[in-house]
């Protein structure tokens, strides 16, 4: 008989949870978190989340992080692209270039200066310009709200995430930087992407390899921000196109 496939730590895969007090459902959620090939990777070289993976697999392809020097982490715990975002700005605690934000704590990381608040909080924007102490190169979002099992409701409170995090992304980023955030596949994401093709060069969706096929996650790549002249110019286009004498 075959043997089962081994992750990379040498687990087998395709261990059961013996039935106990877990609901069925938690149960498939723990046997399918113990079989995923990038949750053990991700054990082995050190990594707080499988989450790394997806970060790394589109910057492989698109290239958001060269020459990054300083990067912003939305929605950052337990840390998994805050320990990316530090390797690849040499940032230190001494000088720290990246900052990131969670309303969960988050254990401490080097070269990582965190704030443990809700980003939605009117103070959060001004509190992470504040800790970074310049424009970053690249706003990152993972943020996605707690699921309440109905799709579209879902659907709906990550996308108002993903958009708050986009009009701050237009408001603070250095021009010419890049960001990427998470969303979810359901169709109400027309006016962000309209905003976001006039602030940046390029707009794209991505689904990177390490993302569960059955997951409805998808995240939206704007790269080459245009800089906040070109920001103010797409905004009066928008007011003169929705004018009164607007068609």
């Amino acid at each position: 008989m075959t043997k089962p496939p081994t992750g990379p730590t040498g687990r087998k895969l395709g261990q059961k949870v013996k039935k106990g007090k877990l609901k069925a459902s938690s149960r498939r959620w723990v046997e399918r978190h113990l079989n995923d090939p990038y949750v053990q990777q991700a054990r082995q070289e050190g990594y707080r989340s499988r989450a790394v993976y997806k970060l790394l697999e589109i910057d492989t392809k698109h290239k958001i992080l060269d020459k990054a020097r300083r990067i912003i982490d939305l929605g950052a715990a337990p840390g998994g692209w805050s320990q990316i975002s530090a390797k690849v700005t040499d940032s230190t605690d001494a000088d720290p270039k990246v900052v990131a934000i969670d309303f969960l704590e988050m254990d401490g990381l080097p070269g990582v200066r965190f704030l443990q608040m809700d980003f939605l909080d009117d103070a959060a924007p001004r509190a992470l310009m504040d800790a970074l102490g310049g424009a970053p190169d690249v706003v990152l979002s993972d943020m996605a709200a707690p699921t309440t099992g109905h799709r579209r409701t879902d659907h709906l409170r990550t996308m108002h995430l993903c958009e708050v995090a986009a009009h701050f992304a237009v408001e603070v980023l250095a021009p010419g930087g890049h960001f990427l955030a998470k969303t979810f596949q359901g169709g109400s994401e027309n006016d962000l992407l309209v905003m976001l093709k006039k602030n940046f060069k390029s707009v794209i969706h991505i689904k990177p390899p390490s993302s569960r096929a059955e997951s409805v996650e998808m995240f939206v790549l704007a790269k080459g921000f245009k800089g906040r002249h070109g920001a103010a110019a797409a905004r009066a286009d928008a007011d003169q196109e929705s004018g009164p004498d607007a068609d």
